[in-house]
């Protein structure tokens, strides 16, 4: 596998502390200045506060890293913004698109299992080594980010209906979906390209690279892992390229995308039942039975599932299409 290229984060950042602010003397304003702090919540921010005379905010369109508490906790902040203790602020050295930001955070956050209570990032931040520019994936560079800009979502969301189980049936997932397998690809064999490759990992919507060859899966379907990360469900919105670790379900049914996220999650439940001795093959894939939300018909309750999904906090920014 080849090797990538690697740079510190101060080499495409500049790396700087932020205000230090303690939020018990700042006043409370709906129209005033975010105020960041070292939580993994609502995009780092808890309020909105009133300015401080002489006190100038961040600038928008940097990215908010917490030192300690979220440790590595790393989001871009479209607005200005204040920050409590042990806040960095990265500021890009060139020109990047939100995109590749948003890749960098993600880049951050990975790195979260080096710190811990006792041992914050407030010295090592700098030094820490991220992909190069020249690493970031087509995926990234072109990823849609007008779909939420920070701005117009409340911290407080709608909350989803309650999820009472004791009506819900049981289904045959042959009955529901017809499965077939994936397809076997060496790393020799492929070439670069856009094509998904669908591979059995538990990130990335199941996308393990993009490859040359066509699909040989249709978009509208969901990816299920039966070995590797077994029970691992994505719904895969395009065509794509699955290995043969993971079986695709093609819905005999009308699936929207919020169906088939609900889906995802109920099968992502039935993990426990299999391991590296106990695989999820084709067969006994067919032959399992999921609990969903029925009606009085007996049949599923199709748009009880797409109206839960609908109202989960931030669900519109979900890339559904």
């Amino acid at each position: 596998m080849r090797a990538i290229s690697v740079i510190e984060v101060r080499e495409l950042f500049e790396v700087a502390y932020g205000h230090s602010l303690e939020l018990s003397r700042l006043t409370p304003d709906p129209a005033g200045v975010n105020f960041v702090s070292r939580t993994a919540k609502h995009n780092g921010v808890v309020i909105k506060v009133k300015t401080l005379n002489g006190v100038i905010p961040l600038e928008a369109g940097t990215i908010s890293v917490a030192a300690g508490g979220s440790v590595m906790a790393s989001f871009l902040q479209p607005e200005p913004y204040y920050t409590a203790f042990h806040v960095f602020c990265l500021k890009p050295r060139f020109v990047m698109s939100d995109a590749q930001k948003l890749y960098y955070c993600a880049c951050l956050w990975a790195n979260r299992y080096r710190f811990n209570y006792g041992r914050q990032a407030n010295r090592t931040l700098g030094s820490l080594l991220i992909p190069d520019t020249s690493e970031i994936p087509h995926w990234a560079n072109n990823a849609n980010t007008t779909m939420y800009n920070g701005r117009d979502a409340p911290l407080v969301q709608n909350t989803p209906p309650n999820l009472d189980t004791t009506s819900w049936h049981w289904f045959v997932l042959e009955d529901l979906f017809e499965i077939k397998k994936g397809k076997r690809l060496t790393s020799r064999n492929r070439s670069n390209g856009t094509t998904p490759y669908i591979g059995a990992i538990e990130a990335n919507n199941g996308i393990a690279d993009y490859i040359g060859q066509d699909a040989i899966h249709a978009g509208g379907t969901i990816s299920v892992s039966y070995n590797g990360s077994v029970a691992e469900a994505f719904y895969q919105p395009h065509p794509f390229w699955a290995t043969d670790d993971v079986n695709v379900l093609y819905p005999r049914f009308a699936i929207t995308p919020e169906i088939a996220l609900f889906i995802c999650a109920v099968i992502r439940q039935e993990k426990y039942r299999f391991n590296y001795g106990r695989k999820w093959h084709l067969e006994r894939m067919r032959a399992t039975m999921i609990r969903l939300p029925a009606n009085k018909t007996g049949t599923p309750d199709w748009p009880m599932m797409t109206e839960y999904i609908r109202r989960l906090p931030f669900s519109s920014c979900l890339a559904l299409n």
